[in-house]
């Protein structure tokens, strides 16, 4: 028993230092997209296999799981373009509910009718045709949004503007970030408070469904770095972002990962729209390990474990030609733990501009699938998942 123990440990080791090889098979589903501001993947029709969704200059689309049959959810909702989207199952009918940003105009920072907008879609009873759009209340430059759930059981549209109302060059106030309760009539009133005014440049954040809180646990990226918003109670939640020790460089892009023992980690994209992959392994103070420092125009990060090795790798996606002249994805494989040295493999060579992608398995065969959409090169690819 105890030979038989010591050789599966030792064939374990041997798949994290020796990992699968990455393969994926890319398949293009859209060649003409216009810029593909945000991605979002859920089930828009209730057929139990989620689709993808894509806030594109002026429409927001969805493609259908399968035939990937593209439909407008709505379009031209304001004079400049869309910027982002959210899409979850709030309330387990197996459909998603989806809200959407647009007006994006980052040089606007005061005037709420020059710059930003923020809807939430209706639903018709064909989900194929268009939706109606309820405008609610916004701040200026609004930039990224996802939904959350609060401990009591309600649903909230967090979203996160690019700059403080009246900041230049990021200085000045603070940015608003607000979170919208989802009311009984959406097209009712929507109470609405500030979850964070402390911070500047927030890019991006990460939200993370808490199984023992049942609750939300939220991350921003911004210019003072990543900040934490735990045991989130809408508005009781106001002004309770905490900084998190060894995390405090300007940020773009961040992801909570899973490490090796139960090791939390977070990966980032240093600073805004910046040049480096970096990790940190969590703990009182988290220490840095940088993975990439050749991307230009880093925009787009994700954590899953693709190859199956038990632990999360990093992907990340740049949208801008690189010091060789090259755009792409690339995933990141750690050879042990944390802070061990990771791996580089390529995803896309060059042909893919990235501004998002999301990581789902699309096809229910256990492997997570990447989902990218490409501003410069116009696309909008799969890639399958067939590593061994």
């Amino acid at each position: 028993m105890v030979l038989i123990y010591l050789f599966w440990n030792v064939i374990a080791s041997l798949l994290v230092f020796f990992p699968p090889t990455p393969r994926f098979e890319a398949q293009t589903i859209d060649p003409a997209i216009s810029i593909g501001y945000g991605l979002a993947i859920g089930d828009v029709d209730g057929d139990r296999k989620p689709d993808i969704l894509l806030a594109d200059q002026k429409q927001f689309v969805w493609y259908r799981n399968g035939d990937w049959k593209r439909f407008v959810l709505a379009e031209n909702l304001t004079e400049r373009d869309n910027v982002c989207i959210a899409a979850q199952d709030l309330d387990g009918d197996g459909k998603v509910e989806i809200a959407v940003g647009a007006q994006w105009n980052p040089g606007e920072t005061q005037d709420t009718i020059q710059s930003g907008a923020v809807f939430y879609l209706i639903r018709p009873k064909n989900p194929t045709e268009k939706w109606e759009a309820v405008r609610l209340p916004h701040e200026p430059t609004v930039h990224r949004m996802r939904w959350v759930k609060s401990k009591d059981g309600g649903s909230y549209l967090v979203v996160v503007p690019l700059h403080g109302r009246g900041n230049k060059a990021g200085e000045g106030v603070g940015v608003k970030i607000k979170a919208y309760q989802l009311p009984a009539n959406p097209r009712g009133s929507w109470p609405i408070f500030t979850l964070d005014q402390a911070m500047h440049l927030t890019h991006n954040l990460d939200v993370i469904p808490n199984s023992k809180t049942k609750q939300t646990d939220i991350y921003l990226a911004g210019k003072e770095g990543v900040r934490f918003l735990s045991d989130f109670k809408g508005k009781l939640s106001a002004d309770k972002a905490q900084e998190i020790a060894g995390v405090n460089l300007p940020t773009g892009e961040v992801r909570l990962g899973n490490g090796k023992n139960n090791q939390k980690f977070l990966a980032t994209i240093e600073p805004m729209h910046g040049t480096a992959v970096a990790v940190y392994a969590l703990g009182q103070n988290a220490t840095r390990q940088v993975l990439d420092e050749n991307i230009k125009e880093g925009h787009a990060l994700a954590t899953a474990d693709v190859l199956g090795l038990g632990q999360d790798q990093v992907i990340a996606g740049w949208r801008n030609p690189n010091n060789e002249n090259k755009v792409g994805i690339k995933l990141y494989v750690p050879a042990g733990t944390t802070n061990m040295p990771w791996q580089s493999f390529w995803i896309d060579e060059n042909t893919m501009a990235t501004e998002d992608l999301q990581v789902q398995d699309l096809n229910a065969d256990g492997k997570p699938d990447i989902i990218a959409a490409g501003r410069a090169t116009k696309n909008l690819k799969i890639y399958w998942n067939k590593s061994k």
